[in-house]
């Protein structure tokens, strides 16, 4: 194993330790780092969203923006905006940077703002970096945006369009954790208060930067090539699946953005998991967070329950492996 991949390995157990038991959540969001992607977290309240996005840039030791998104946001309020200042008795625009300018950018709530104001993270999501008064700025090189959202409070909020939700590269969705796992946040929780719990020496950012050259070299092959856009084409094309309640659940597939993000996610789980070409159980293990906020469900679906998972299972069960 190389020493590249040890970190990261040691990133995702830092992380799994600071939040319990949500394993699928520390690979998700490990996979969005390797390969420079922005993850939408939606869960219900108290189930680590905003903790574990803490522990990922304190493990890291990067610079961490916070904006808790309201009605009354402005898109300034999270790109920065020119102030006027006087230099030398001398006035002039100085650019101030907003909270964007920053490793990582924590999205808190984001539904909970306008459409307008949702937009203003779209030029930094998909080419890191945003305009100002007809001035572009760059982003940092390690830049991120992990944005949440509640599943249940939909009172006062405005969904995410479509254009939004296809620049996040995974959506990752929680829920409450069992018996044995509330136990160890309750002794977790305990150990915090007690500063009991060590302190690790941050991992540093180069890592990162290797790490995603590697990920890079991994080998895909044609089948899995074909594999993948079998996948998307089905998200689009559910009527040939004359077999499956398909057509009726999907009023909208994934675009090609999906196609892409597909086989960078499994590139990177393969990383991961030390080798150096990727097969069809990798695609499968990302398949669901890459995809489930990019396939639009049918009213029919919606009435009988049919989550977008289980929209996804259908068709990873009538697509062949090539």
């Amino acid at each position: 194993m190389n020493t590249t991949l040890e970190q990261v390995l040691d990133l995702k157990k830092r992380l799994m330790v600071s939040v319990i038991n949500q394993i699928h959540m520390a690979d998700t969001l490990i996979i969005a780092l390797l390969t420079n992607g922005n993850v939408l977290l939606e869960g219900l309240p108290g189930t680590a969203k905003t903790r574990s996005i803490k522990a990922l840039s304190k493990a890291l030791s990067v610079q961490l923006g916070r904006v808790q998104f309201t009605p009354d946001l402005l898109p300034t309020d999270i790109t920065g905006t020119e102030v006027y200042q006087e230099v030398n008795g001398k006035a002039t625009l100085t650019f101030q940077p907003g909270p964007v300018f920053n490793n990582f950018l924590l999205a808190d709530e984001i539904n909970r703002s306008p459409a307008k104001v949702q937009a203003a993270l779209l030029e930094a999501m998909e080419e890191r970096q945003v305009t100002v008064a007809g001035q572009t700025h760059r982003l940092p090189e390690l830049f991120m945006v992990l944005a949440t959202q509640n599943p249940i409070e939909q009172e006062g909020t405005y969904p995410l369009p479509e254009a939004q939700m296809d620049r996040f590269l995974m959506k990752i969705s929680l829920d409450y954790p069992g018996l044995d796992a509330e136990i160890d946040i309750i002794k977790l929780m305990q150990k915090e208060d007690s500063n009991s719990v060590e302190v690790s020496e941050p991992i540093s950012t180069d890592v990162i930067f290797d790490a995603r050259e590697q990920v890079k070299k991994i080998h895909c092959s044609d089948a899995i090539i074909k594999y993948i856009a079998s996948i998307i084409v089905a998200t689009r094309k559910p009527q040939a699946f004359e077999d499956s309640m398909l057509s009726t659940w999907i009023a909208t597939g994934a675009s090609p953005r999906a196609s892409i993000a597909l086989d960078k996610c499994a590139r990177a789980y393969a990383w991961l998991n030390n080798k150096d070409f990727v097969d069809p159980l990798d695609v499968q293990h990302v398949v669901h967070a890459v995809l489930r906020h990019r396939i639009a469900l049918s009213y029919d679906a919606l009435s009988d329950g049919v989550s977008s998972d289980q929209v996804i299972d259908e068709i990873i069960k009538h697509v062949a492996v090539a």
